[in-house]
């Protein structure tokens, strides 16, 4: 037999072998999730929202900024990204919203939070006629846990009922699942999805969650896995995020209230395990929140913009691209940060990508690898999303997503 029958019989018996695997690996890992994801989640109790609430937190923020201008300028020093910023604030303030329903909404009888599903959801249909809704939005219910399950679901059904009934825009929005602790609650979410959908005359799949890794059994079983992976294959499609929460998470494994932040062990720890169960999945990552808010006089403002920037650009450079605001102070810092981090790299990713899309192997003593490439190209096009990169910036940015959807012979045609 010839080397080539050899290789060809041996190929052959290999994709027998494989094939159950191959198909497993394409199933389970479709990698990276097409679209634009936001930078952020903005959260805002359910009592407190209105149809207007976007625009109004724009210009908050803008206030707080001009208020504090040469607070802010002097922690970004960089006045064309001050100017990037309040341009954001002006036009697009909020990329994500979250109606919550949860821990920023207490002390509430069945009868105030039905009266606030309904009204919150009317809202945000009306918002989104007008123009004045975020690209991106959600609410969070309560647990499925025994002692908030019926409450959550009541609050989901009646909330996702009133939104269909108005033909609202469900492309871009999400439902959070708090305080998960099994695979059985992921799958349970999955049920429920299904079933709003089957009765309200939704499309099939219409319905998506994220989840809240807030408790240590979401990270490590009593069978020692890591149950957050085993979620994310229980869920399939229906699962958009993984969403670190600092404050639960860090309560529950003992961390002192002085002690608690975005930048502790456990929650690194946790962080880590979610960004290795998510890869590949199409699944994304969104860090936490800080409670360190921007108010109160100029030195508290100013610590807490500095505090605030620094957590977000620690986040962006461990691979987390979203986190949580709580208050629309926050949006000036979490702007900064994440076009500082986007437009500081600009020149080298631009030039190592035209060098590999021309074929040269290396740029500046760097040999980039296709991995690598693609990275650079997600890299790009999350600052031109964000608004921190403009499009005659970069190279074409067809191209930029041929690559980053990992089709390069597409990108160097």
């Amino acid at each position: 037999m010839s080397t080539d029958a050899l290789a060809a019989t041996l190929t052959a018996d290999l994709d027998a072998r494989l094939a159950e695997a191959d198909a497993a690996l394409a199933r389970d890992y479709p990698g990276e999730r097409p679209g634009r994801q936001p930078v952020h989640t903005l959260y805002v109790p359910a009592d407190r929202y209105d149809a207007g609430l976007v625009p109004r937190a724009g210009a908050e923020a803008l206030a707080a900024l001009d208020e504090h201008a040469d607070a802010f300028a002097a922690l970004v020093g960089d006045p064309a990204i001050v100017e990037r910023v309040r341009a954001k604030l002006a036009a697009e303030p909020v990329e994500d919203l979250r109606i919550d329903f949860e821990d920023g909404y207490l002390d509430k009888s069945d009868a105030e939070e039905d009266a606030d599903v309904q009204r919150a959801a009317t809202d945000l249909a009306a918002s989104q006629r007008d123009g004045r809704a975020a690209p991106f939005g959600g609410i969070r219910v309560k647990s499925l846990d025994p002692a908030t399950r019926a409450r959550g679901i009541r609050t989901l059904t009646a909330y996702v009922a009133v939104l269909a009934a108005a033909g609202a825009d469900l492309s871009g929005w999400v439902v959070t699942l708090p305080k998960v602790t099994s695979v059985d609650q992921a799958e349970a979410m999955v049920h429920a999805c299904a079933t709003l959908e089957q009765h309200l005359g939704l499309a099939a799949g219409a319905l998506r969650f994220e989840v809240q890794v807030e408790t240590p059994q979401s990270i490590l079983g009593a069978d020692g896995t890591a149950l957050v992976a085993r979620m994310i294959h229980a869920a399939g499609a229906r699962l958009t995020g993984l969403h670190y929460g600092t404050y639960d998470y860090s309560a529950f494994c003992g961390i002192s209230a002085e002690q608690q932040s975005l930048e502790h062990a456990v929650a690194d720890h946790a962080k880590v395990v979610m960004q290795a169960a998510a890869a590949g999945t199409g699944v994304r990552l969104s860090d936490g929140s800080t409670n360190l808010l921007p108010v109160g006089g100029p030195a508290e403002v100013a610590a807490a913009w500095a505090n605030h920037l620094r957590l977000v650009r620690r986040s962006l450079e461990h691979g987390f691209y979203q986190g949580w605001d709580l208050h629309p102070a926050q949006l000036p810092t979490r702007y900064a940060a994440t076009y500082a981090f986007h437009r500081a790299g600009l020149p080298s990713a631009v030039a190592r990508l035209a060098a590999y899309l021309g074929a040269r192997t290396d740029h500046g003593g760097i040999a980039d690898e296709p991995a690598t490439a693609r990275a650079l190209a997600s890299y790009l096009l999350r600052g031109l999303d964000c608004g921190a990169v403009d499009p005659t910036e970069v190279p074409d940015v067809a191209a930029l997503r041929d690559l980053a959807a990992g089709r390069p012979e597409r990108s160097r045609a």
